[in-house]
């Protein structure tokens, strides 16, 4: 059996495509859950019969997840979670189901797919992040090394993951090293799709991006013993080759090249942050162009 979680943060606009598109999979689950702490987003959510709401107490992501970890059925052997301003593509529950099979998978992974175009920056900039993420999970797989999963679409085994720190700025990393510490695989499965709206204004992509990267650093403080994946020495040596070679024409090249000095400021705000000690309410801002 299958509980389905998503998590919600003012998304009412959204939360329906993110329902329909799990009800539109022909699976059968036992239940699907969507937890938001505001009241548009679960009104939206409960006008759906076969959807569960819970409020959660507005203090992020982590206490949401553990929240609805304490409630969710025992029943449910997989639960798959997922964000209430993304949508899943055709046959991506069936995909992750099979990789299931094998009882040594704790976790799956699904395959974010940016929606944005790639004519203008941050569109192209959300291209190259999907590719190289892409690429890189697909090569943890084959030299059978941890596998990071991702947020927006992933599988678990029920009871792997009961609670994750509340203050975790990348709780896919966490639940990702949680799950391989327990001697589990976690396996990428590049046709299980998921479809994602990036920030269409710088503002919002620091926000993003400096909570993400953030949170990969918070992760290794918090397992020591987790493989790094990434940092900026890796960016300068792996990402520089990546970058370069995405471009297709001259204006993408452009783009390219832009990205450069905008991640080493990033970087440089990433450690600022490290100094000052900043905490998960000074770095998980919403970001509002993304819904």
């Amino acid at each position: 059996m299958i509980s389905v979680i998503i998590t919600a943060y003012k998304e009412d606009r959204t939360i329906g495509k993110a329902i329909e598109a799990f009800l539109n999979q022909g699976i059968k689950y036992n239940e699907i859950i969507v937890v938001a702490p505001d009241e548009k987003t679960l009104d939206a959510a409960g006008k759906y019969k076969k959807v569960k709401t819970l409020r959660d107490p507005g203090r992020g992501k982590p206490a949401a997840l553990n929240l609805t970890f304490s409630k969710v059925s025992k029943k449910s052997k997989i639960l798959i979670l997922s964000d209430g301003d993304v949508f899943i593509g055709e046959g991506a529950v069936e995909k992750i189901l099979k990789c299931f099979n094998n009882k040594n998978i704790g976790a799956v992974s699904g395959h974010p797919v940016s929606l944005d175009s790639r004519d203008n920056l941050l569109g192209y900039w959300s291209h190259v992040l999907t590719d190289t993420w892409d690429s890189m999970r697909k090569s943890w797989q084959k030299n059978n090394k941890m596998v990071v999963a991702s947020g927006y679409l992933l599988a678990l085994r029920n009871g792997l993951v009961d609670k994750i720190p509340e203050d975790a700025l990348s709780d896919d990393a966490m639940m990702s090293y949680m799950v391989f510490s327990k001697g589990y695989k976690i396996i990428y499965e590049p046709e299980a799709k998921v479809y994602i709206k990036y920030p269409t204004n710088m503002r919002d992509w620091i926000k993003q991006k400096r909570r993400s990267a953030a949170g990969y650093l918070q992760t290794k403080r918090y397992f020591k013993s987790m493989p790094t994946t990434r940092s900026f020495f890796k960016e300068i040596i792996l990402g520089t080759f990546r970058i370069l070679r995405h471009p297709q024409n001259l204006k993408e090249l452009f783009y390219a090249l832009l990205m450069f000095p905008y991640r080493a400021v990033l970087w440089g705000v990433i450690h600022l942050d490290r100094i000052r000690g900043k905490n998960l309410k000074d770095i998980w801002q919403p970001v509002e162009s993304t819904k």
